[in-house]
């Protein structure tokens, strides 16, 4: 269930990004096509911003809530086991 929560945590934000991703392309290519924002330069920003909000959410959600992967056993954890096997 948690893999599946953190599957629809991650789609969900790389979603938004592409979708602020093709709204700066339709301002940046065509803005003249777009009437209702006057002041393209701050309508950018703004996509901008939505665009670092949802990679920052995505990043939060890989580097705290997935699993990390098993690496080799620490050091600690060898020399517990040198200490045993004496």
């Amino acid at each position: 269930m948690r893999e599946l929560f953190l599957a629809a945590l991650k789609s969900y934000y790389v979603g938004n990004i592409n979708k602020h991703l093709a709204n700066l392309e339709v301002y940046m290519r065509q803005p003249v096509g777009v009437g209702e924002h006057p002041d393209i330069m701050e309508t950018i920003d703004k996509e901008l911003d939505k665009i670092a909000m949802n990679d920052d959410k995505l990043m939060m959600v890989i580097k705290y809530l997935e699993p990390k992967p098993k690496t080799e056993e620490s050091s600690d954890e060898k020399e517990e086991e040198k200490s045993k096997s004496k």
